[in-house]
């Protein structure tokens, strides 16, 4: 599970380093990796954003523990 997590982790900042260089470069990092232009999208491309977004959401549970765990400490 920590390597799957790790995985997660990885997805999930490649994911927001795409975003920055959208907002500051108006470079699309995955549309470019996969041989496309900024926003088109084809087979690849999708299953990168949708791992990605899959990736988000398995790492809720493990903020969620994160968060409580701080909580109950300093209670």
């Amino acid at each position: 599970m920590r390597y799957l997590k790790a995985l997660f982790l990885l997805l999930v900042i490649v994911g927001g380093l795409n975003w920055l260089l959208i907002g500051l470069a108006q470079i699309d990092l995955v549309a470019t990796l996969t041989g496309m232009s900024f926003g088109e999208t084809n087979v690849l491309s999708s299953l990168i954003y949708i791992l990605v977004g899959i990736s988000a959401l398995a790492l809720l549970p493990t903020l969620m523990q994160w968060v409580t765990a701080d909580e109950r400490a300093t209670a």
